[in-house]
């Protein structure tokens, strides 16, 4: 069965590697029939979540930006992908605000079900993951329905296009591929 899979890029950087593991998910799960939609926060434009919590009664945030609609999108996806640089041994900023900005979305009636973490660092020691896998675990816990279904990992790239003839390339295909 066919499903809706919203995959979130969160680097800025031009030709970035998580960029790159991103379009490789994507491609695996496009291979098996799935509907697939790529989103850049590259040129969004994301402010901090205010902490007013209005959101819980009205299911809609305060903040006029494009959170808004990247957060109902997620809303509605059945798969949702979130690829990340790995900045100081956690999640970028820009997707964690993001994350945050997703507070709407938690009192709802939400469709995703399996959240998957793709990151890339340049630190090539699996351990590097141990952050932004404990962030990602703590925003999929707030979803009951949902759950963390996997990890893809590529260590040891820094500078742009530098995980080109990684297998983690083909192992995030394959993620993808098995949706």
């Amino acid at each position: 069965m066919s499903k809706k899979v919203l995959v979130i890029t969160s680097s800025l950087r031009a030709n970035s590697n998580s960029d790159a593991l991103a379009d490789s998910f994507a491609d695996g799960a496009k291979s098996s029939g799935n509907t697939v939609e790529v989103i850049s926060l590259k040129d969004k434009s994301i402010s901090f979540c205010r902490g007013c919590m209005a959101c819980q009664k009205t299911q809609k945030c305060v903040i006029r930006d494009d959170a808004i609609e990247i957060a109902e999108k997620i809303k509605n996806s059945d798969v949702a992908v979130f690829a990340t640089p790995v900045y100081y041994y956690e999640l970028a900023g820009q997707l964690k605000t993001l994350l945050d900005r997703c507070n709407p979305i938690f009192s709802s009636n939400y469709a995703f079900r399996d959240v998957y973490l793709l990151a890339t660092a340049a630190d090539e020691d699996e351990s590097a993951m141990g952050g932004p896998v404990k962030g990602m675990e703590g925003w999929v816990s707030c979803f009951e329905k949902a759950r963390l279904a996997g990890t893809v990992f590529a260590g040891g790239v820094d500078g742009p296009g530098a995980i080109h003839g990684y297998t983690a390339l083909q192992t995030a295909y394959e993620v993808g591929k098995a949706i």
